[in-house]
């Protein structure tokens, strides 16, 4: 039986692709797979480096269904990368399924930090950053926030 792979959780620019890391494009590029949030989307940042690696579909309509799967790759040996549109998969975007799922079964997990978008603003707006709160459960009108 071939040795367990690796969930690859891979940070991604928010704006600007020059904003990622060394590694987590070594690790797009080594990977079996790419699991993305929108594989449209994620085309445009793979081609910008170069980058060939086959892409699935992981998204919030087919993440339960999808994580099954890309769990039984890699324990069948193969190494997939997570990434969402744009920032860490897990915050705001699919990610947490899969993640548990591997914790579950003791399937090796390597998290690739990056750009993050509430630490970005938190640095931005000036405000003391030794203790904040992350809500992303606020309602999208002013009535409900």
């Amino acid at each position: 039986m071939p040795e367990q792979g690796t969930l690859y959780v891979c940070a991604t620019p928010i704006g600007n692709l020059g904003d990622i890391t060394i590694r987590v494009l070594e690790t797009l590029k080594q990977v079996d797979f790419i699991a993305a949030e929108d594989t449209r989307h994620s085309k445009k940042l793979l081609a910008h480096y170069g980058i060939k690696t086959p892409m699935i579909s992981y998204h919030q309509h087919n993440e339960k269904q999808r994580a099954q799967e890309i769990v039984d790759k890699i324990r069948q040996g193969k190494n997939c990368a997570l990434i969402s549109d744009a920032g860490m998969p897990g915050i705001s975007d699919p990610g947490q399924i899969i993640i548990r799922m591997c914790l579950e079964q003791n399937l090796k997990i390597d998290v690739l930090p990056g750009p993050n978008a509430a630490i970005t603003a938190l640095v931005l707006s000036g405000m003391p950053t030794d203790c904040f709160l992350l809500d992303t459960n606020l309602s999208p009108n002013d009535i409900g926030r």
